[in-house]
């Protein structure tokens, strides 16, 4: 049956293929912990081994510039869909309370983005990802 909701990621585009990836893994962690409902349930093979639920929904991957980034938060912000965030701070950091010291330090509009998730509604996680190309 199909999902009403979707999962929208974007990462920018001049990162490191391991950037790129890591962005996209931590930001994904982010929606799963706070949207539990876009969880499946758990897998398991013909011998009997079981192996972690992953997302029941489409998760749609998008690469975009530093300016498109920034416009594509906005939108989430403005429609209060459920946003995950990783800055150019959080790669020279190697745990989570110096990861949200880092983006406290600095103002909304002065983020340093390099990756954005967003949660919600199809028809306006579409309108948030709206111009945006999915990743090669």
């Amino acid at each position: 049956m199909p999902s009403n909701t979707k999962i929208a990621v974007a990462v920018r585009e001049d990162l490191a293929v391991w950037q790129k990836l890591n962005v996209t893994a931590f930001l994904s962690s982010g929606i799963a912990h706070e949207r539990p409902e876009t969880m499946g349930k758990p897998y398991e093979d013909a011998s009997a081994n079981t192996y972690l639920p992953m997302f029941g929904e489409p998760v749609m991957v998008y690469a975009a510039d530093a300016r498109t980034l920034a416009r594509t938060l906005n939108r989430a912000r403005s429609r209060e869909l459920a946003t995950a965030l990783y800055t150019e701070q959080l790669f020279a950091t190697d745990n989570d309370d110096d990861n949200r010291a880092a983006v406290l330090a600095v103002a909304a509009d002065d983020l340093d983005l390099v990756g954005v998730a967003v949660h919600g509604p199809r028809a306006d996680v579409d309108k948030v990802v709206r111009g945006l190309r999915l990743h090669p």
